[in-house]
């Protein structure tokens, strides 16, 4: 098992390689393809390569024509199967520490929680491989508080660090008769306001925790992205008079996620590379980077 994982994971790193290739490789295309859609002449960098470059656009379809990145192939069979979660905490956790994993074990369909005990990090991510996990999440505290959560995808990556904020556990939001049972149908998603590339990439790491719905279920996640906070709410709902009326039951947690972080890896490579760090007193001006209001 280990030299398999080693072996595509070589894989993985020699493809992810190649992408400066493909992207040069698809301007010089396009540029051809410009030139003789718009009826232009060849641009002289390119009549060495000319026939060559027009032989591969007329052998390419929709799907080969876009250039493929490592994202592919990290999130290639999301669709095809449910995702599988394992929830753990930092060592020696708090009481309320424990209460939150719990309370996100209830959220994500397919997760388990286990104690961590003394194991150190290979020995998670190993054995989630081995167990056919598709993701690990790792929940942290301050002084008994919740303040970081890292979702870690399988087997390759990526690695996303998040500080937490305003936790409130379902147990502050109100009375059990209130607040009632956590259902297990599969939750619809509702994503707003992830609109920039690495916004989208954010959305992708979330949403591939939760498998795909059934169209009659009653149960709603809300990933809210504003100012660069994404408020996490969890939501059951009827219609006591038809589809004119919604009547929304908050389950709970309810808490806030900031990301500072995006690793290329997985959790336990400590020099894997970053693709995204929050760097926020190096900029003179302050840029939202989740949504495209003020640009990438």
């Amino acid at each position: 098992m280990i030299r398999r994982n080693a072996r595509l994971r070589r894989e993985y790193l020699y493809r992810k390689s190649l992408e400066g290739k493909e992207r040069a490789e698809y301007e010089r295309k396009r540029k051809i393809k410009e030139a003789l859609d718009e009826g232009k002449p060849i641009p002289s960098e390119l009549r060495r390569e000319e026939r060559e470059l027009r032989r591969q656009v007329e052998l390419e379809d929709d799907n080969t024509a876009v250039p493929r990145t490592h994202v592919d192939d990290e999130y290639a069979h999301a669709g095809e199967r449910d995702p599988k979660l394992l929830i753990t905490t930092s060592r020696d956790p708090s009481s309320r520490l424990t209460q939150f994993a719990k309370e996100l074990k209830l959220v994500f369909p397919n997760a388990q929680r286990v104690n961590r005990g003394g194991q150190v990090l290979p020995e998670l991510v190993e054995m989630c491989r081995s167990h056919d996990y598709t993701d690990m999440m790792v929940v942290h505290e301050h002084r008994g508080e919740p303040d970081g959560l890292v979702v870690c995808h399988l087997p390759y990556g990526p690695t996303a660090f998040f500080g937490l904020y305003n936790t409130v556990l379902r147990h502050d939001i109100g009375e059990k008769r209130k607040v009632g049972t956590v259902s297990e149908a599969h939750p619809h998603l509702v994503l707003d306001n992830f609109t920039s590339k690495l916004g989208l990439r954010v959305a992708n790491i979330l949403k591939y925790l939760f498998p795909c719905p059934k169209d009659d279920s009653k149960r709603v996640v809300t990933l809210a992205n504003q100012a660069d906070f994404i408020s996490f709410r969890h939501h059951t709902f009827e219609q006591p008079r038809g589809v004119a009326s919604v009547q929304l039951t908050e389950c709970g947690p309810r808490f806030e996620l900031k990301l500072y972080q995006v690793r290329l890896g997985t959790l336990e490579q400590a020099h894997a590379e970053n693709e995204w760090t929050l760097r926020a007193y190096t900029r003179s001006a302050k840029k939202l980077k989740l949504s495209e209001e003020a640009g990438d």
